[in-house]
């Protein structure tokens, strides 16, 4: 990591904290799909956003400035950082009246590094990046094609985290342009930082994963190792997408923002109860990590123009061709998330039949959306009566006698049995290894097992 970069900046002023950064390695290909998912949501909103960006190099930003026109004339304000080579001042983008080049000096970190921060009233996005060295390329060498080039550092949606790097990126601008960097500071206290809406959430991300998608389809690498390693990051990147919006949906709920991880603990300890195969648990823990996905009623897809998301009333009702709800209906544009969306989609049917979206019943209701159903209203209501002066055992004797009332009308009753002997296990002090999400640079990182077991699992298309 480069001394002085603000990458290496960032990493420092979180060593120490309970959030420390934890980044990734990316393709070249990963980081242009992601860039441009990102710049062409700026061209689709029209909240104005701050944007702050560095290129490698002068010529990158060449390669782009005819975009970045497109994107000024929806931006309020563009700075960009770069090495001042190949003429970038001289292109027309650059004498646009909202548009700020800082021309770095060569021996500036900064200069050698890839960024992209966004700071919109509805939403914040930020690639920082850095390539890696020739000593981390190690025996190998230097890739054979540009798009294999590989890069250190993250993506993140958290509004926190990005408004702390653009204020880092503004201190750097400071001894180069002290005006600009008062400006800039203007405009960042103007956008406070705020989480972002399930609907605004839900295009973003759609957009992301559709890029990330096409980058998939447009890999030309030669050899097929090397393409199932630049596919394999792809795929990585489109569930970390996802995973990053159901986290900051968790963090707007302040009343209830472990829901993710405690529904995900409770889902894998019935799961195990029931002694279900590997492959299911799998999939369950992802679909209980996602599952407050599924509210998002007001969220079309982006990705096929022309089709509604909507669920419609002739819509077949079978489990295996689970009707189109919105949230759920983004998880199903990745193939290997389908299982997942199916999952999510039929958590809302009830044991009789008279839930949404397809009125099934009893076992006609895919066995995973039972589970999930049943342990997310059980969590809720443990959160809810946290405040409570009931003591712990209550807390579960309570949350369970109300579940138990919907049995057979809303909830399996099987589940509801396999749940009581749970709720008898934790009442006795039993205490379920809760993963906690590790909420750094905006990654929902699990513990390393659990992370391996989910990339492992959806590159064999077990979800």
């Amino acid at each position: 990591m480069l001394e002085g970069s603000l990458l290496q900046q960032l990493e420092t002023t979180h060593r120490h904290s309970t959030r420390p950064i934890r980044f990734g390695v990316y393709y070249k290909n990963t980081l242009v799909s992601l860039c441009h998912a990102l710049e062409d949501h700026i061209l689709s909103d029209d909240t104005k956003p701050l944007v702050i960006t560095a290129f490698q190099q002068g010529k990158w930003y060449l390669q782009e400035a005819d975009r970045y026109a497109d994107i000024a004339k929806k931006s309020r304000q563009i700075v960009i950082m770069a090495a001042p080579d190949a003429g970038f001042a001289e292109h027309p983008t650059s004498l646009f009246d909202n548009v700020d080049l800082v021309a770095l000096n060569t021996s500036d970190p900064v200069a050698q590094e890839w960024h992209l921060i966004i700071l919109s009233p509805r939403y914040t996005a930020m690639v920082l990046c850095q390539e890696l060295s020739d000593a981390d390329y190690g025996a190998a060498g230097l890739p054979a094609s540009d798009q294999e080039r590989k890069f250190y550092g993250l993506w993140t949606f958290e509004p926190e985290l990005v408004h702390q790097t653009a204020s880092l990126a503004i201190a750097h601008i400071k001894p180069y342009n002290l005006e600009l960097a008062n400006k800039l500071k203007a405009h960042k206290q103007t956008i406070q930082p705020a989480i972002a809406t399930s609907e605004n959430l839900s295009a973003v991300v759609s957009r992301v994963v559709d890029y990330l998608q096409t980058g998939q389809e447009n890999l030309s690498i030669p050899t097929a190792l090397n393409k199932q390693s630049l596919d394999r990051n792809l795929v990585s990147n489109e569930i970390q997408a996802f995973l990053r919006m159901a986290q900051l949906m968790d963090m707007a709920d302040v009343k209830n923002p472990m829901a993710a991880a405690e529904v995900v603990v409770l889902c894998e300890a019935i799961a195990q109860v029931l002694d279900l195969p590997a492959w299911q648990v799998k999939r369950l823990r992802l679909a209980g990590l996602l599952h407050r996905i599924d509210p998002l009623q007001k969220a079309e897809s982006i990705l096929t123009p022309g089709t509604s998301t909507r669920y419609h009333e002739d819509a077949p009702s079978s489990p295996l061709t689970c009707p189109l709800v919105p949230g759920a209906q983004v998880l199903r544009t990745m193939p290997r998330l389908r299982a997942v969306a199916q999952i999510i989609t039929h958590q809302t049917e009830w044991w009789d039949g008279t839930g949404e979206p397809a009125g099934l019943s009893g076992d006609e209701i895919p066995l995973e959306s039972r589970i999930l159903a049943l342990v997310a209203d059980f969590q809720w209501r443990v959160n809810e009566n946290q405040a409570s002066q009931l003591s712990r055992e209550d807390i579960f004797a309570q949350a369970l006698e109300e579940c138990r009332q919907l049995q057979s009308t809303r909830f399996d009753p099987k589940l509801i049995d396999t749940l009581t002997l749970l709720v008898m296990g934790l009442q006795q002090g039993i205490e379920l290894p809760l993963m906690t999400p590790k909420v750094s640079a905006g990654m929902w990182l699990l513990d390393a097992r659990l992370d391996s077991e989910i990339k492992t699992a959806v590159m064999k298309n077990e979800y």
